[in-house]
Protein backbone atom coordinates (compact mmCIF):
# COMPACT_ATOMS: atom_id res chain seq x y z
CA UNK A 1 0.00 0.00 0.00
CA UNK A 2 1.08 3.74 -1.00
CA UNK A 3 1.62 5.50 2.30
CA UNK A 4 0.15 8.68 0.58
CA UNK A 5 -3.12 7.69 2.00
CA UNK A 6 -5.12 6.57 5.05
CA UNK A 7 -7.05 3.50 7.39
CA UNK A 8 -6.95 2.87 10.61
CA UNK A 9 -8.55 1.03 13.77
CA UNK A 10 -6.37 -1.47 15.66
CA UNK A 11 -3.64 0.92 17.87
CA UNK A 12 -5.57 4.02 18.70
CA UNK A 13 -3.30 6.56 20.35
CA UNK A 14 -3.77 9.00 23.46
CA UNK A 15 -6.07 11.83 23.11
CA UNK A 16 -4.20 14.79 22.20
CA UNK A 17 -4.50 17.59 24.94
CA UNK A 18 -7.44 19.97 23.39
CA UNK A 19 -7.55 23.81 24.31
CA UNK A 20 -9.17 24.81 27.20
CA UNK A 21 -12.70 25.77 26.92
CA UNK A 22 -15.22 23.83 24.70
CA UNK A 23 -13.12 21.06 23.42
CA UNK A 24 -15.53 20.05 20.49
CA UNK A 25 -15.93 23.56 19.65
CA UNK A 26 -12.27 24.24 19.34
CA UNK A 27 -11.01 21.58 17.02
CA UNK A 28 -14.71 20.90 15.64
CA UNK A 29 -13.86 22.16 11.70
CA UNK A 30 -16.01 24.36 9.35
CA UNK A 31 -15.78 21.41 6.57
CA UNK A 32 -14.33 18.27 5.84
CA UNK A 33 -13.80 17.73 2.36
CA UNK A 34 -13.19 14.04 1.11
CA UNK A 35 -11.30 13.50 -2.17
CA UNK A 36 -12.92 10.95 -4.33
CA UNK A 37 -13.02 11.99 -7.69
CA UNK A 38 -10.04 9.82 -9.05
CA UNK A 39 -10.91 7.08 -11.96
CA UNK A 40 -8.47 4.19 -9.85
CA UNK A 41 -7.85 2.68 -12.98
CA UNK A 42 -5.17 0.22 -11.49
CA UNK A 43 -7.91 -1.58 -9.76
CA UNK A 44 -9.20 -2.78 -13.17
CA UNK A 45 -12.64 -2.74 -12.27
CA UNK A 46 -15.59 -1.73 -13.48
CA UNK A 47 -16.68 -0.49 -9.78
CA UNK A 48 -15.11 2.82 -8.93
CA UNK A 49 -12.39 2.63 -6.62
CA UNK A 50 -13.62 4.31 -3.90
CA UNK A 51 -16.80 1.94 -3.55
CA UNK A 52 -14.65 -1.38 -3.60
CA UNK A 53 -15.51 -2.65 0.29
CA UNK A 54 -13.75 -3.80 2.97
CA UNK A 55 -15.19 -5.07 6.13
CA UNK A 56 -18.42 -3.98 5.65
CA UNK A 57 -18.19 -0.80 4.42
CA UNK A 58 -16.67 0.65 1.37
CA UNK A 59 -13.63 2.74 1.35
CA UNK A 60 -15.03 5.98 1.06
CA UNK A 61 -17.75 4.75 3.85
CA UNK A 62 -14.59 4.32 5.90
CA UNK A 63 -13.24 8.09 5.15
CA UNK A 64 -16.83 9.35 5.98
CA UNK A 65 -17.06 7.32 9.08
CA UNK A 66 -13.99 8.66 10.29
CA UNK A 67 -14.44 12.29 9.26
CA UNK A 68 -18.12 12.27 11.36
CA UNK A 69 -16.06 11.69 14.62
CA UNK A 70 -14.61 15.22 13.98
CA UNK A 71 -18.66 16.40 13.91
CA UNK A 72 -17.79 18.89 11.30
CA UNK A 73 -20.63 21.37 10.22
CA UNK A 74 -20.23 20.76 6.77
CA UNK A 75 -18.88 17.45 4.61
CA UNK A 76 -18.02 17.79 1.12
CA UNK A 77 -17.27 14.66 -1.08
CA UNK A 78 -15.90 15.84 -4.25
CA UNK A 79 -16.87 13.41 -6.72
CA UNK A 80 -15.82 13.10 -10.96
CA UNK A 81 -15.55 9.40 -12.63
CA UNK A 82 -18.62 7.19 -12.12
CA UNK A 83 -20.07 10.43 -10.41
CA UNK A 84 -24.11 8.67 -10.64
CA UNK A 85 -23.06 5.16 -8.97
CA UNK A 86 -20.66 7.31 -5.90
CA UNK A 87 -23.75 9.52 -5.42
CA UNK A 88 -26.05 7.19 -5.01
CA UNK A 89 -23.81 5.06 -2.55
CA UNK A 90 -23.35 8.12 -0.53
CA UNK A 91 -27.02 9.17 -0.45
CA UNK A 92 -27.50 5.59 0.68
CA UNK A 93 -24.83 5.12 3.59
CA UNK A 94 -24.77 9.10 4.74
CA UNK A 95 -27.88 10.94 3.26
CA UNK A 96 -26.45 14.29 4.85
CA UNK A 97 -23.22 14.53 3.04
CA UNK A 98 -22.70 17.30 0.24
CA UNK A 99 -21.15 16.38 -2.90
CA UNK A 100 -19.39 18.92 -5.42
CA UNK A 101 -18.77 17.87 -8.84
CA UNK A 102 -15.19 18.21 -10.19
CA UNK A 103 -16.28 17.18 -14.03
CA UNK A 104 -12.35 17.29 -15.33
CA UNK A 105 -9.82 15.52 -13.11
CA UNK A 106 -7.90 18.96 -13.08
CA UNK A 107 -5.73 17.56 -9.95
CA UNK A 108 -6.25 18.16 -5.89
CA UNK A 109 -6.07 21.52 -6.10
CA UNK A 110 -9.13 21.87 -8.29
CA UNK A 111 -11.03 19.63 -6.36
CA UNK A 112 -10.54 21.69 -2.83
CA UNK A 113 -11.44 24.54 -4.62
CA UNK A 114 -14.53 22.82 -6.09
CA UNK A 115 -15.50 21.99 -3.08
CA UNK A 116 -15.04 25.41 -1.28
CA UNK A 117 -17.01 27.34 -3.79
CA UNK A 118 -20.10 24.46 -3.01
CA UNK A 119 -20.19 25.53 0.54
CA UNK A 120 -20.03 29.40 -0.44
CA UNK A 121 -15.93 30.23 -1.05
CA UNK A 122 -14.10 30.87 1.69
CA UNK A 123 -14.84 29.21 4.45
CA UNK A 124 -14.38 30.41 8.56
CA UNK A 125 -12.60 27.89 10.32
CA UNK A 126 -10.49 24.72 9.89
CA UNK A 127 -11.00 22.67 6.63
CA UNK A 128 -9.14 19.40 6.65
CA UNK A 129 -8.64 17.70 3.12
CA UNK A 130 -8.50 13.81 3.28
CA UNK A 131 -8.44 11.05 0.17
CA UNK A 132 -11.53 9.20 -0.29
CA UNK A 133 -9.54 5.86 -0.35
CA UNK A 134 -7.80 5.71 2.93
CA UNK A 135 -9.67 3.16 4.83
CA UNK A 136 -7.56 2.82 7.78
CA UNK A 137 -7.46 6.56 8.55
CA UNK A 138 -9.12 6.67 12.46
CA UNK A 139 -10.92 9.66 13.51
CA UNK A 140 -8.66 9.63 16.81
CA UNK A 141 -5.70 10.55 14.22
CA UNK A 142 -8.49 12.87 12.25
CA UNK A 143 -8.75 14.82 15.80
CA UNK A 144 -5.00 14.57 16.68
CA UNK A 145 -5.08 16.89 13.40
CA UNK A 146 -7.23 19.07 14.01
CA UNK A 147 -6.38 19.50 17.67
CA UNK A 148 -2.86 20.22 16.71
CA UNK A 149 -3.94 22.81 13.57
CA UNK A 150 -5.56 24.65 16.72
CA UNK A 151 -3.59 24.46 19.30
CA UNK A 152 -0.05 25.65 17.32
CA UNK A 153 -2.11 28.41 15.33
CA UNK A 154 -0.97 27.18 12.10
CA UNK A 155 -2.13 28.10 8.54
CA UNK A 156 -1.40 24.25 7.32
CA UNK A 157 -1.29 21.58 9.19
CA UNK A 158 0.01 18.61 7.00
CA UNK A 159 -0.55 14.90 9.23
CA UNK A 160 2.63 13.28 8.46
CA UNK A 161 3.99 9.76 9.33
CA UNK A 162 7.19 7.64 10.01
CA UNK A 163 8.08 4.76 7.81
CA UNK A 164 10.85 2.05 7.51
CA UNK A 165 11.60 3.06 4.44
CA UNK A 166 10.46 6.13 2.78
CA UNK A 167 11.30 5.48 -0.54
CA UNK A 168 9.23 6.95 -3.21
CA UNK A 169 7.88 9.37 -1.11
CA UNK A 170 7.82 13.08 -0.24
CA UNK A 171 9.74 14.02 2.87
CA UNK A 172 8.91 16.57 5.63
CA UNK A 173 12.12 18.68 6.22
CA UNK A 174 11.10 20.99 9.17
CA UNK A 175 12.99 23.76 11.21
CA UNK A 176 15.64 22.22 13.84
CA UNK A 177 14.52 25.30 16.26
CA UNK A 178 11.01 25.44 15.66
CA UNK A 179 9.69 22.43 14.42
CA UNK A 180 7.53 23.97 11.77
CA UNK A 181 7.40 22.31 8.20
CA UNK A 182 10.10 23.98 5.72
CA UNK A 183 9.15 22.02 2.63
CA UNK A 184 8.11 19.12 1.71
CA UNK A 185 10.35 17.46 -1.21
CA UNK A 186 10.01 14.73 -3.62
CA UNK A 187 12.20 11.53 -3.14
CA UNK A 188 13.81 12.29 -6.83
CA UNK A 189 14.83 15.95 -5.57
CA UNK A 190 15.61 15.08 -2.14
CA UNK A 191 19.45 15.28 -1.47
CA UNK A 192 20.97 12.14 0.56
CA UNK A 193 20.75 13.89 3.75
CA UNK A 194 17.10 14.46 2.94
CA UNK A 195 16.62 10.89 1.69
CA UNK A 196 17.71 9.61 5.68
CA UNK A 197 14.46 11.22 6.58
CA UNK A 198 11.93 9.00 7.58
CA UNK A 199 9.05 11.42 8.11
CA UNK A 200 6.91 11.76 4.96
CA UNK A 201 3.63 13.57 3.49
CA UNK A 202 0.29 11.85 3.80
CA UNK A 203 -1.67 14.35 1.47
CA UNK A 204 -4.02 14.62 4.20
CA UNK A 205 -3.87 18.75 5.85
CA UNK A 206 -5.88 20.82 8.26
CA UNK A 207 -6.39 24.38 7.19
CA UNK A 208 -6.91 27.39 8.17
CA UNK A 209 -10.35 28.22 5.48
CA UNK A 210 -9.94 31.53 4.57
CA UNK A 211 -6.00 30.99 3.46
CA UNK A 212 -6.77 27.89 1.96
CA UNK A 213 -9.43 29.76 -0.34
CA UNK A 214 -7.24 32.62 -1.18
CA UNK A 215 -4.27 30.63 -2.07
CA UNK A 216 -6.06 28.37 -4.11
CA UNK A 217 -6.59 31.30 -6.35
CA UNK A 218 -2.61 31.86 -6.94
CA UNK A 219 -2.12 27.89 -7.35
CA UNK A 220 -0.31 27.33 -11.42
CA UNK A 221 -0.53 25.06 -13.52
CA UNK A 222 2.91 25.12 -15.54
CA UNK A 223 4.08 21.70 -14.30
CA UNK A 224 3.92 18.48 -16.27
CA UNK A 225 0.74 17.67 -15.77
CA UNK A 226 -0.53 20.88 -15.96
CA UNK A 227 -2.96 20.78 -12.87
CA UNK A 228 -3.46 22.74 -9.81
CA UNK A 229 -1.72 20.79 -7.19
CA UNK A 230 -2.91 21.35 -3.56
CA UNK A 231 0.62 21.07 -1.91
CA UNK A 232 1.30 24.34 -4.08
CA UNK A 233 -0.52 26.03 -1.35
CA UNK A 234 1.93 25.02 1.33
CA UNK A 235 4.61 26.64 0.02
CA UNK A 236 2.31 30.06 -0.88
CA UNK A 237 1.20 30.30 2.82
CA UNK A 238 5.00 29.87 3.92
CA UNK A 239 6.44 32.56 1.79
CA UNK A 240 3.52 34.76 2.79
CA UNK A 241 4.66 33.83 6.00
CA UNK A 242 2.32 31.93 7.66
CA UNK A 243 3.16 28.94 9.67
CA UNK A 244 2.92 25.46 8.64
CA UNK A 245 2.91 22.22 10.84
CA UNK A 246 2.92 18.77 10.86
CA UNK A 247 0.79 15.93 13.48
CA UNK A 248 2.29 12.68 12.87
CA UNK A 249 0.19 9.60 13.01
CA UNK A 250 1.01 7.01 15.77
CA UNK A 251 0.74 4.43 12.86
CA UNK A 252 1.98 4.81 9.34
CA UNK A 253 -0.09 2.25 7.90
CA UNK A 254 -2.82 4.64 8.79
CA UNK A 255 -2.06 7.09 5.81
CA UNK A 256 -2.13 3.85 3.50
CA UNK A 257 -4.09 4.57 0.53
CA UNK A 258 -5.43 1.88 -2.33
CA UNK A 259 -4.64 2.02 -5.68
CA UNK A 260 -4.92 -1.74 -6.76
CA UNK A 261 -6.27 -5.19 -5.52
CA UNK A 262 -3.12 -6.22 -3.34
CA UNK A 263 -2.76 -3.01 -1.61
CA UNK A 264 -7.40 -3.57 -1.21
CA UNK A 265 -6.31 -7.13 0.46
CA UNK A 266 -3.44 -6.19 2.45
CA UNK A 267 -6.06 -2.85 3.98
CA UNK A 268 -8.79 -5.41 4.67
CA UNK A 269 -5.95 -7.95 6.53
CA UNK A 270 -4.88 -4.59 8.32
CA UNK A 271 -8.27 -3.50 9.50
CA UNK A 272 -9.74 -6.99 9.84
CA UNK A 273 -6.32 -7.49 12.77
CA UNK A 274 -7.68 -4.31 14.43
CA UNK A 275 -11.73 -5.69 14.85
CA UNK A 276 -10.47 -9.06 16.09
CA UNK A 277 -7.87 -6.93 18.33
CA UNK A 278 -10.61 -4.86 20.06
CA UNK A 279 -13.05 -7.66 20.20
CA UNK A 280 -10.88 -9.87 21.84
CA UNK A 281 -9.56 -6.98 24.50
CA UNK A 282 -13.44 -6.82 25.38
CA UNK A 283 -13.86 -10.11 26.35
CA UNK A 284 -14.49 -12.62 22.75
CA UNK A 285 -12.40 -15.14 22.30
CA UNK A 286 -11.59 -15.66 18.56
CA UNK A 287 -9.73 -19.43 18.44
CA UNK A 288 -7.60 -18.38 15.26
CA UNK A 289 -7.91 -14.53 14.14
CA UNK A 290 -5.85 -15.03 11.29
CA UNK A 291 -9.01 -17.64 9.50
CA UNK A 292 -11.70 -15.24 11.17
CA UNK A 293 -13.01 -12.06 9.52
CA UNK A 294 -15.75 -9.64 10.53
CA UNK A 295 -16.86 -6.59 9.78
CA UNK A 296 -16.83 -2.99 11.40
CA UNK A 297 -20.88 -3.20 12.04
CA UNK A 298 -20.76 -6.91 13.91
CA UNK A 299 -21.07 -6.31 17.86
CA UNK A 300 -20.37 -8.80 20.81
CA UNK A 301 -20.70 -9.63 23.83
CA UNK A 302 -18.50 -10.63 26.51
CA UNK A 303 -17.69 -14.59 26.57
CA UNK A 304 -18.43 -14.80 23.18
CA UNK A 305 -16.42 -17.65 21.43
CA UNK A 306 -15.88 -17.47 17.40
CA UNK A 307 -13.79 -20.76 16.45
CA UNK A 308 -11.77 -20.76 13.08
CA UNK A 309 -12.72 -20.37 9.38
CA UNK A 310 -15.61 -17.84 10.46
CA UNK A 311 -16.98 -15.15 8.63
CA UNK A 312 -19.62 -12.42 10.23
CA UNK A 313 -21.03 -10.08 8.29
CA UNK A 314 -23.34 -6.83 8.42
CA UNK A 315 -25.21 -6.37 11.61
CA UNK A 316 -24.81 -9.68 13.28
CA UNK A 317 -24.48 -9.69 16.88
CA UNK A 318 -23.20 -12.18 19.28
CA UNK A 319 -24.58 -12.56 23.12
CA UNK A 320 -23.01 -13.41 26.00
CA UNK A 321 -21.15 -16.58 25.75
CA UNK A 322 -22.47 -17.22 22.44
CA UNK A 323 -20.56 -19.63 20.11
CA UNK A 324 -19.88 -19.23 16.58
CA UNK A 325 -17.67 -21.72 14.42
CA UNK A 326 -16.10 -23.57 12.93
CA UNK A 327 -16.32 -22.58 9.27
CA UNK A 328 -19.70 -20.69 9.84
CA UNK A 329 -21.09 -17.53 7.58
CA UNK A 330 -23.52 -14.96 9.24
CA UNK A 331 -24.90 -11.86 7.88
CA UNK A 332 -27.05 -9.97 10.02
CA UNK A 333 -27.54 -12.21 12.25
CA UNK A 334 -28.13 -12.25 15.97
CA UNK A 335 -27.32 -15.05 18.46
CA UNK A 336 -28.33 -14.60 21.74
CA UNK A 337 -26.08 -15.75 25.12
CA UNK A 338 -25.54 -19.68 25.55
CA UNK A 339 -26.40 -20.18 21.51
CA UNK A 340 -24.36 -22.45 19.47
CA UNK A 341 -23.99 -22.28 15.58
CA UNK A 342 -21.85 -24.79 13.86
CA UNK A 343 -20.87 -25.18 10.33
CA UNK A 344 -23.75 -22.97 9.20
CA UNK A 345 -24.60 -19.85 6.78
CA UNK A 346 -27.07 -17.57 8.00
CA UNK A 347 -28.47 -14.03 6.72
CA UNK A 348 -30.87 -12.13 8.35
CA UNK A 349 -31.70 -14.42 11.29
CA UNK A 350 -32.35 -15.02 14.81
CA UNK A 351 -30.81 -18.12 16.88
CA UNK A 352 -32.37 -17.56 20.31
CA UNK A 353 -30.46 -17.76 23.98
CA UNK A 354 -29.62 -21.31 24.17
CA UNK A 355 -30.62 -22.88 20.97
CA UNK A 356 -28.18 -25.04 18.51
CA UNK A 357 -27.97 -24.95 15.35
CA UNK A 358 -25.94 -26.93 12.81
CA UNK A 359 -23.71 -28.55 11.56
CA UNK A 360 -24.53 -27.98 7.65
CA UNK A 361 -27.62 -25.84 8.40
CA UNK A 362 -29.02 -23.00 6.56
CA UNK A 363 -30.73 -20.31 7.79
CA UNK A 364 -32.31 -17.84 4.96
CA UNK A 365 -34.20 -14.69 5.77
CA UNK A 366 -36.77 -14.69 8.34
CA UNK A 367 -35.97 -17.39 10.46
CA UNK A 368 -36.17 -17.44 14.08
CA UNK A 369 -35.15 -19.83 16.31
CA UNK A 370 -36.77 -19.92 20.06
CA UNK A 371 -34.63 -20.14 23.12
CA UNK A 372 -33.58 -23.91 23.48
CA UNK A 373 -34.87 -25.10 19.82
CA UNK A 374 -32.30 -26.96 17.23
CA UNK A 375 -32.15 -26.10 13.90
CA UNK A 376 -30.16 -29.10 13.03
CA UNK A 377 -27.93 -31.21 10.42
CA UNK A 378 -28.79 -30.37 6.73
CA UNK A 379 -31.62 -28.30 7.47
CA UNK A 380 -32.55 -25.28 5.70
CA UNK A 381 -34.99 -22.60 6.97
CA UNK A 382 -36.75 -19.44 5.49
CA UNK A 383 -39.45 -17.07 6.90
CA UNK A 384 -40.43 -19.29 9.89
CA UNK A 385 -40.70 -18.66 13.54
CA UNK A 386 -39.59 -21.75 15.76
CA UNK A 387 -40.65 -21.57 18.70
CA UNK A 388 -39.11 -22.35 22.40
CA UNK A 389 -37.77 -25.82 22.84
CA UNK A 390 -38.70 -27.35 18.83
CA UNK A 391 -36.23 -29.35 17.24
CA UNK A 392 -35.81 -29.44 13.77
CA UNK A 393 -33.07 -32.22 14.06
CA UNK A 394 -32.17 -33.07 10.03
CA UNK A 395 -32.84 -33.29 6.56
CA UNK A 396 -35.35 -30.91 6.13
CA UNK A 397 -36.72 -28.31 4.76
CA UNK A 398 -38.89 -25.55 6.54
CA UNK A 399 -40.37 -22.67 4.50
CA UNK A 400 -42.84 -20.16 5.10
CA UNK A 401 -44.20 -21.58 8.58
CA UNK A 402 -45.11 -20.90 12.34
CA UNK A 403 -44.00 -23.98 14.50
CA UNK A 404 -45.18 -23.71 18.22
CA UNK A 405 -43.35 -24.69 21.48
CA UNK A 406 -41.37 -27.75 22.06
CA UNK A 407 -42.49 -29.21 18.75
CA UNK A 408 -40.24 -32.17 16.92
CA UNK A 409 -40.34 -32.44 13.35
CA UNK A 410 -39.39 -35.51 12.11
CA UNK A 411 -36.05 -36.16 9.62
CA UNK A 412 -36.28 -36.03 5.82
CA UNK A 413 -39.72 -33.37 6.37
CA UNK A 414 -40.57 -31.02 3.70
CA UNK A 415 -42.84 -27.77 4.30
CA UNK A 416 -44.24 -27.30 0.58
CA UNK A 417 -44.45 -23.85 0.31
CA UNK A 418 -44.69 -23.44 -3.20
CA UNK A 419 -47.57 -24.34 -5.99
CA UNK A 420 -45.59 -22.75 -8.62
CA UNK A 421 -47.19 -19.36 -8.42
CA UNK A 422 -47.73 -18.90 -5.25
CA UNK A 423 -45.77 -18.80 -1.48
CA UNK A 424 -48.52 -20.52 0.99
CA UNK A 425 -48.12 -20.73 5.09
CA UNK A 426 -47.84 -23.91 7.06
CA UNK A 427 -48.46 -23.95 10.42
CA UNK A 428 -47.42 -26.71 13.27
CA UNK A 429 -48.44 -25.97 16.82
CA UNK A 430 -47.04 -26.86 19.98
CA UNK A 431 -45.99 -29.98 21.44
CA UNK A 432 -46.36 -31.92 17.96
CA UNK A 433 -44.57 -34.88 16.80
CA UNK A 434 -44.45 -35.20 13.14
CA UNK A 435 -43.39 -38.40 11.39
CA UNK A 436 -40.02 -39.08 9.38
CA UNK A 437 -40.64 -38.36 5.84
CA UNK A 438 -43.42 -35.91 6.06
CA UNK A 439 -44.69 -33.41 3.07
CA UNK A 440 -47.16 -30.35 4.18
CA UNK A 441 -48.52 -28.91 1.48
CA UNK A 442 -49.58 -25.66 2.71
CA UNK A 443 -51.82 -23.90 3.48
CA UNK A 444 -52.28 -26.04 6.18
CA UNK A 445 -52.49 -26.27 9.88
CA UNK A 446 -51.30 -28.94 12.78
CA UNK A 447 -53.19 -27.97 16.09
CA UNK A 448 -51.43 -28.85 19.20
CA UNK A 449 -50.66 -31.94 20.52
CA UNK A 450 -51.02 -33.58 17.56
CA UNK A 451 -49.08 -36.53 15.57
CA UNK A 452 -48.49 -37.15 11.79
CA UNK A 453 -47.46 -40.90 10.97
CA UNK A 454 -44.05 -41.05 8.99
CA UNK A 455 -43.90 -40.93 5.44
CA UNK A 456 -47.11 -38.79 5.55
CA UNK A 457 -48.18 -36.06 2.87
CA UNK A 458 -50.23 -33.68 4.93
CA UNK A 459 -53.30 -31.80 2.79
CA UNK A 460 -55.51 -30.91 5.06
CA UNK A 461 -55.84 -29.78 8.49
CA UNK A 462 -54.93 -31.66 11.93
CA UNK A 463 -56.97 -30.93 14.82
CA UNK A 464 -55.95 -30.72 17.89
CA UNK A 465 -54.25 -34.03 19.48
CA UNK A 466 -54.99 -36.13 16.36
CA UNK A 467 -52.93 -38.87 14.68
CA UNK A 468 -52.72 -37.88 10.61
CA UNK A 469 -51.96 -40.79 8.77
CA UNK A 470 -52.14 -40.01 4.79
CA UNK A 471 -50.15 -43.05 3.06
CA UNK A 472 -51.29 -46.11 1.07
CA UNK A 473 -51.40 -49.85 2.67
CA UNK A 474 -48.12 -51.77 1.83
CA UNK A 475 -48.26 -54.69 -0.40
CA UNK A 476 -45.63 -57.69 -0.68
CA UNK A 477 -45.64 -59.27 -3.79
CA UNK A 478 -43.56 -62.06 -2.80
CA UNK A 479 -41.08 -63.97 -5.16
CA UNK A 480 -40.90 -60.99 -7.64
CA UNK A 481 -37.24 -60.54 -7.37
CA UNK A 482 -36.58 -64.08 -8.48
CA UNK A 483 -39.11 -63.85 -11.66
CA UNK A 484 -38.07 -60.65 -12.50
CA UNK A 485 -34.28 -60.26 -12.02
CA UNK A 486 -33.41 -64.34 -12.14
CA UNK A 487 -29.79 -64.60 -11.57
CA UNK A 488 -29.21 -61.35 -10.24
CA UNK A 489 -27.29 -60.42 -6.81
CA UNK A 490 -30.45 -59.88 -5.06
CA UNK A 491 -32.27 -62.65 -6.49
CA UNK A 492 -29.07 -65.14 -5.41
CA UNK A 493 -28.81 -63.06 -1.77
CA UNK A 494 -32.72 -63.85 -1.78
CA UNK A 495 -32.39 -67.38 -2.38
CA UNK A 496 -30.00 -67.92 0.14
CA UNK A 497 -31.97 -66.32 2.50
CA UNK A 498 -35.26 -68.43 1.59
CA UNK A 499 -33.23 -71.58 2.37
CA UNK A 500 -31.82 -70.07 5.72
CA UNK A 501 -35.05 -69.73 6.84
CA UNK A 502 -36.44 -73.01 5.41
CA UNK A 503 -33.37 -74.96 7.00
CA UNK A 504 -34.13 -73.19 10.53
CA UNK A 505 -37.91 -74.54 10.42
Amino acid sequence: MSPTKRPGILRMSPPTPQPKGNPVSAIRPAAVVVLAAGEGTRMKSATPKVLHEICGRSLVGHVLAAARELEPENLVVVVGHAREKVTAHLAEIDPAVRTAVQAEQNGTGHAVRIALESLGGSVDGTVVVVCGDTPLLSGETLRQLAATHSADSNAVTVLTAEVPDATGYGRIVRDGATGAVTEIVEHKDASDEQRAIREINSGVFAFDGQLLFDSLKKVRTDNSQGEEYLTDVLGILREAGHRVGASVAADHREIAGINNRVQLSEARRILNDRLLTSAMLAGVTVIDPATTWIDVTVTFEQDAVVHPGTQLHGSTHLGEGAEVGPNSRLTDTRVDAGARVDNTVAVSAYVGPQAKVGPYAYLRPGTSLGAKGKIGTYVETKNAAIGEGTKIPHLSYVGDATIGEYTNIGAASVFVNYDGQEKHHTTVGSHCRTGSDNMFVAPVTVGDGSYTAAGSVITKDVPPGSLAVARGQQRNIEGWVARKRPGSAAAKAAEAASRQVESED
